[in-house]
């Protein structure tokens, strides 16, 4: 926990509000309390949907609304939370129960993503917004001002996303990888409404979907 809070740059004044935040409903199911962290994460997303909002608003005042909502679903979406969970061990601190310990858990991105909402509002209630805020833009900063300062470059992803929306389809990426620990590919295969639609290779999972969603774009 000490070593979370370090990565976070917050020490909790009330470590109870973190541990809870770490509490996976397959845990709480086990336990006698049953409770876990989804009222967290509902509260954490909202937080962290207002400061990444107010901060393209202050910090960038010549975007419109249209291009801050593609900015702010660009950064703040499930990879984009389950990278940063990463980022922080989160997996190696969560409360899992024994099926989703045994499955993987603390390596998914749903479980990772959804924590990570909870203990940005575990931080928010302990220390208010000001704290909130300079905790999520320490993780989330670098990546947003990128982001607002070439508003869709390379975020094909997303790109692909709204082009399919207006047409009522959504795309489904399988990601497999290959090679050693230290040095993995990841290839992407893209599909839209059941049919192959691209294929793409990184070195991340989140490369290879971009360079999938880039090849699918040409098509549409």
């Amino acid at each position: 926990m000490n070593d979370l809070q370090t990565r976070l740059g917050h020490a909790f004044a009330d470590e109870r509000l973190l541990k809870h935040a770490l509490l996976h409903r397959s845990f709480a199911a086990e336990g006698p309390s049953g409770d876990d962290n989804e009222r967290m994460e509902f509260l954490g997303d909202a937080v962290l949907q207002l400061v990444i909002t107010d901060h393209l608003y202050t910090a960038f005042p010549n975007l419109s609304e249209g291009t801050m909502a593609k900015v702010r679903a660009a950064c703040v979406n499930r990879d984009e939370l389950a990278h940063l969970a990463l980022s922080l061990d989160l997996g190696s601190n969560l409360a899992l129960g024994r099926g989703e310990e045994a499955s993987g858990g603390r390596k998914k991105a749903s479980i990772l993503a959804d924590a990570m909402e909870a203990v940005i509002a575990a931080v928010y209630l302990d220390g208010g917004i000001e704290v909130a805020k300079a905790v999520i833009l320490k993780l989330w900063g670098p990546l947003v001002d990128a982001r607002a300062a070439e508003p869709g470059k390379r975020d094909y992803k997303t790109r692909l996303q709204e082009e399919l929306a207006a047409r009522g389809l959504r795309p489904r990426y399988r990601v497999t990888e290959s090679g050693p620990d230290h040095a993995k590919t990841f290839e992407a295969q893209l599909e839209v409404d059941g049919k192959p639609a691209g294929t793409g290779e990184g070195k991340s999972k989140k490369e290879a979907e971009q360079a999938a969603a880039a090849e699918a774009l040409d098509s549409f």
